[in-house]
């Protein structure tokens, strides 16, 4: 067996088991513990292991790898340590909480992104410490119209039955699922119309997952439904319905599209890096001397190639290697080594003139105004 997927099941099979050590603690050795969601626990147990077996796998191939290790490092580098934690929650806010680089791309995929952020969170806020027995409430010994909840078995704050908190705690899995509902609606909405993503998507990587967030929450919409205006009609019935799209979408997370809620993260990591490169040297073009990336990046792109297999080194060139060829450079390098080949076919010769220093080449048609995603974008858009 692979050293990878080794190191892969034994992380899977660790985080996995310690979140069962802490079911059984935090629901006081299951005193608090609900034995007819056994079957969500159970779901919940399988999408863990295969979430931290796919993550640990994704980690493990070199580009990942590098730009996970070279993230740590330079986050965690003495001098820059102050300045990293004072920008980690603008980062945390501005790319995993508020996702401004999708409104950049247009405001209605940020509002339903929005919308499935938070539907999400709601939800898996209030689901798993149900199901897994670490939040329960009761009611206050001698007065009915108080509750007291109780997380890992501590007793936290009261509130009254009647008021609006519990009226908001109560029915936030509704909420969650309106905000599921409206993000979904929303994003097949623009998978409908819109002939750009129309012409790129799959059902499995792009419909299958939004009729697995629609069909849970209706189903939940559905319960409530039930229980406050049709006196429990079908209630049994549609418990099991909902508990099939719950216990469904777990088993899907770490197969389908669900897997980059994991893996967006980590592209906190990617900001440090690309700030210590431009703050660094910058990588020069050895054809035409203008700089065109940073050092750091070149040279790490060059060893996770060699840990891919490709060897791009040029031994008997100063260049030493194609990556420190600019990409302007490259097509016109192509070009010019089709234009050499057509002269010495012709009878010509392939020699430069001496001293020909090239400078770097410019677009025919160079674009007006900035890319769609910002100054980073902007650089390297061309039309």
């Amino acid at each position: 067996m692979p050293k990878e997927v080794t190191r892969a099941l034994a992380w899977s099979l660790a985080i996995t088991l310690g979140l069962a050590v802490l079911i059984v603690l935090g629901s006081r050795n299951l005193a608090h513990f609900d034995a007819a969601l056994v079957a969500y626990t159970a779901s919940t147990l399988f999408a863990t292991f295969g979430i931290v077996y796919r993550y640990t796998m994704w980690l493990q191939r070199p580009p990942t790898a590098m730009y996970w290790r070279r993230g740590w490092q330079t986050f965690l580098q003495p001098r820059r340590l102050p300045r990293n934690l004072l920008n980690w929650a603008p980062l945390i806010v501005e790319n995993i909480l508020v996702h401004r680089f999708i409104f950049r791309r247009s405001r209605l995929r940020g509002v339903t992104h929005l919308l499935l952020l938070w539907g999400g969170i709601i939800g898996i806020g209030i689901t798993f410490p149900l199901v897994f027995g670490w939040l329960h409430f009761e009611i206050v010994p001698g007065d009915l119209h108080m509750y007291q909840s109780y997380v890992f078995g501590f007793p936290t704050f009261t509130f009254d039955v009647e008021s609006l908190i519990a009226f908001l705690i109560f029915h936030g899995l509704v909420w969650s699922a309106l905000l599921i509902m409206a993000g979904t609606m929303l994003a097949m909405r623009r998978r409908m119309r819109e002939e750009g993503a129309a012409a790129l998507q799959h059902f499995a990587e792009d419909f299958l997952p939004l009729i697995i967030l629609f069909s849970t929450a209706l189903t939940g919409i559905m319960l409530t439904v039930s229980h406050s205006w049709l006196r429990g009609y079908a209630y049994d019935f549609i418990a099991i319905l909902h508990a099939i799209t719950i216990i469904g979408a777990f088993i899907y997370l770490p197969f389908g599209k669900f897997f980059h809620i994991f893996q967006r993260p980590a592209q906190i990591g990617v900001k440090y890096y690309k700030r210590v490169g431009e703050e660094g040297e910058a990588a020069c073009c050895r054809r035409c001397g203008a700089p065109f990336s940073s050092r750091l990046h070149i040279e790490d792109l060059i060893q996770t190639e060699k840990a891919l297999g490709y060897h791009y080194e040029m031994p008997d060139s100063p260049v030493e290697h194609y990556q420190w060829i600019c990409p302007p450079c490259r097509r016109a390098m192509f070009t010019l080594a089709q234009g050499a080949v057509w002269r010495e076919h012709r009878g010509g010769s392939r020699r430069t003139t001496a001293g020909y220093k090239p400078a770097t080449p410019k677009y025919a048609n160079p674009a007006v105004g900035e890319g769609p995603l910002g100054k980073e974008d902007a650089e390297n858009f061309h039309a």
